[in-house]
């Protein structure tokens, strides 16, 4: 077993997103690719000597080969302890509670999130730092900085190690820890909701199914809502992690698991159902008859949370990406407590996680969490879901029903362009933000723009400020025109709009959304030139 230096050279695009660098599986199996990135990170954070991290990912391809690379590497940089999941697969909610309860340096996660996983698919690599959440901005600058003038890594010269069961090697003079994904991650799960009440609830008939959608969570919703929780064998489906995700596409939404959206709209609906995406951080709640999108459910979860017992004296605040519906701020204001707005990527909640100013923290993009962990986690919300079924006893329709009688319905979606021309969508925005001092007082579609901005955000606890976070159009009577790049994908630009509008009238909650944002959807396009500038006539997903 020895040490070897490997001289290299920069690669150019290894800059991180929102949540670490994701790209073409074949890219990062090619030469050096995945060791100037580790070495980067390792770099960044001051060397892995004497340190301890977690690492794990979702098991989609490449996952167990990039895992031993980052085991012998760790060990060649003298990292004390590596703590790993069984098989090298940890969901990213999961890898936050290890890196929290086992007080580690950090963690390396191995996942492109909601993208799909295959040979030619997608894989991902981000660094959470030792508060178990992504690393911010200062974190990821670092590290793009390491990209652009590494020189070589270090390395071990090894078998791989057999990570198959629970148990410790040494690597080198590193320890490496395999350990029961599941375990603490299900005793963390316990601590905070009303097992025995959901216990009662699945005993007395309520039927469920969850889909893991061939992807890390499936282990996970086996061992609590069957094993634990006591729902039939096969309420869980899709359970065992495929490293192709089963030839799906692992992102919960009414397109991509359409089966499960048919499902609660048939005749043999369960009564409450939901989904988890690839590596396990998001989710999408249904019950019968019936989609929830993921702002009501932020706020539906914000205004019934005291019912689990992790909650129950109330919460000190919630958070939402700016993208996400104003839903949850109605709640917050009725509740007394703070709402905070933030750029998208959960690494802008950590602060306000850490510092006690949110509890619960929601992305429009199927995130929900809480400062359980400094992650979204989807099978928390499944579980806060099902908690406050049982505390009320109503349907998840009828769950929907009363909040929006209470609250007003923010009747909302997102239309995503993807793959679109980079220099075209960019042109577009630029064209678009020349426009926005201009912009108040112009009707289009028949709707008065109030104010138009592009979103910029200074964090209330340490004072950073991020700049060019989304165009933000506001029109009279509470409705929103939201334009964004994304930064998740791999190929060209998704350009997202995010499309709102407020409802009170009792008899005007319940209506097709796409009715009501008719004319919303219409001056979007009106107003930025979509069709026009990037030659597409309608978007390729609508969520």
């Amino acid at each position: 077993m020895q040490k070897i230096t490997v001289e290299t050279t920069p690669i150019e695009g290894q800059k991180p997103g929102t949540s670490g660098l994701r790209k073409k599986t074949p890219v990062f199996m090619g030469p050096h690719y995945l060791e100037n990135f580790v070495q980067s990170i390792f770099t960044a954070i001051g060397g892995v000597s004497g340190k301890t991290l977690v690492l794990g990912g979702d098991g989609r391809y490449f996952n167990d080969r990039a895992a031993q690379v980052i085991l012998r590497m760790a060990a060649a940089g003298g990292a004390a302890r590596i703590v790993v999941g069984q098989g090298a697969l940890l969901s990213t909610p999961a890898a936050s509670n290890l890196i929290r309860k086992r007080g580690t340096d950090g963690g390396i996660i191995l996942s492109a999130s909601h993208n799909p996983g295959g040979p030619d698919e997608d894989f991902g690599v981000k660094f959470n730092t030792p508060n178990g959440g992504p690393a911010p901005e200062e974190v990821t600058n670092r590290i793009f900085e390491a990209t652009r003038t590494i020189t070589s890594y270090d390395i071990l010269e090894a078998q791989d190690l057999d990570l198959s069961a629970p148990g410790e090697f040494t690597l080198g003079k590193t320890v490496v820890e395999v350990v029961d994904p599941v375990a603490d991650y299900a005793e963390l799960m316990q601590s905070l909701f009303d097992f025995d009440a959901i216990r009662r609830l699945i005993a007395g008939g309520f039927t469920l199914r969850f889909d893991a959608m061939h992807a890390v969570t499936g282990p996970y919703a086996k061992a609590i809502l069957e094993g634990a929780l006591g729902a039939p064998e096969g309420s869980v489906i899709n359970a065992v992690p495929s490293p192709d995700f089963g030839g799906g596409h692992p992102d919960p939404n009414p397109i991509w698991a359409k089966p499960l959206v048919d499902l609660v709209m048939g005749p043999d609906a369960p009564d409450f159902a939901a989904a988890s995406d690839g590596d396990g951080d998001r989710n999408m709640i249904l019950g019968r008859g019936i989609v929830v999108t993921p702002s009501d459910s932020l706020a539906v979860l914000a205004a019934n949370a005291a019912l689990a017992p992790g909650y129950a004296g109330g919460l000190s605040g919630v958070a939402r990406s700016m993208p996400t519906s104003r839903a949850v701020d109605r709640v917050a204001e009725a509740l007394g407590i703070d709402c905070y707005e933030t750029p998208t990527g959960w690494k802008f909640f950590g602060n306000l996680l850490d510092d006690g100013r949110a509890t619960l923290c929601g992305e429009e993009s199927a995130g929900t969490g809480s400062d359980h962990v400094r992650e979204k986690d989807g099978l928390w919300a499944v579980l806060l879901w099902l908690n406050v079924l049982a505390g009320t006893g109503l349907s998840v329709a009828d769950t929907m029903r009363a909040h929006w009688r209470a609250y007003g319905r923010n009747y909302y979606t997102r239309h995503d362009y993807e793959a679109v021309d980079q220099d075209k969508a960019e042109a577009m925005l630029d064209a678009l933000r020349g426009r926005l001092a201009t912009l108040p007082g112009q009707s289009f579609s028949g709707r008065r723009i109030e104010m138009a901005d592009e979103f910029a955000y200074d964090d209330p606890v340490d004072g950073a400020r991020s700049t060019g976070q989304g165009i933000r159009i506001h029109f009279e009577g509470g409705a929103r025109i939201v334009y964004r790049l994304s930064g998740t994908g791999t190929v060209g630009a998704t350009l997202r709009v995010y499309l709102e509008d407020y409802v009170n009238d009792p008899a005007r909650l319940e209506l097709p959304v796409e009715e009501v944002l008719a004319d919303v959807i219409a001056a979007a396009d009106e107003i930025a030139g979509i069709r026009a500038r990037t030659g597409r006539s309608a978007p390729d997903v609508r969520t």
